[in-house]
């Protein structure tokens, strides 16, 4: 299993103007990961723009961080994807997938701007911009975890 993650909105209050204030939904995030050992962490977020994975990683406690495997690419690289998908990050999340020859695998996106990704996609865990990965999102991802 795959999770796609954005980082803004999910992580910590969008927009967040106190440094003090980021990442602080990351332990409940990290809580849910714990419990599923074999789910591995793809950045969505457009945090993979201006950073490296390994300072993403960093992000992340050691034993979860070992888990974030990649970036997403960006959807401008993918015009093919892009025509027949029409939602960005969608599009970026189905260019992953198709990159590593493994197109069943299961995956989620965590993510709070829904406009992104096709219209009542089943595997979106829709965050609220300020209260990012709350109780709503954890019990969601825990359900969509235990069925795969």
């Amino acid at each position: 299993m795959i999770v796609f993650l954005d980082i803004d909105g999910v992580l910590h209050p969008e927009p967040c103007y106190d440094k003090a204030q980021f990442f602080i939904f990351l332990p409940r995030l990290e809580r849910v990961l714990r419990e599923f050992p074999q789910v591995q962490i793809v950045i969505s977020s457009t945090w993979r723009h201006n950073r490296t994975l390994e300072q993403l990683r960093e992000i992340f406690s050691p034993d979860i961080a070992v888990r974030v495997v990649d970036v997403t690419p960006r959807w401008s690289m993918l015009p093919d994807l892009m025509e027949s998908i029409g939602y960005q990050r969608h599009v970026e999340i189905e260019g992953w997938i198709r990159r590593t020859g493994e197109p069943w695998q299961p995956w989620v996106a965590i993510d709070d701007k829904p406009y992104l990704y096709k219209p009542f996609l089943k595997n979106l865990i829709k965050t609220d911009s300020l209260t990012g990965f709350d109780e709503i999102a954890e019990n969601l991802l825990r359900q969509k975890l235990m069925l795969k």
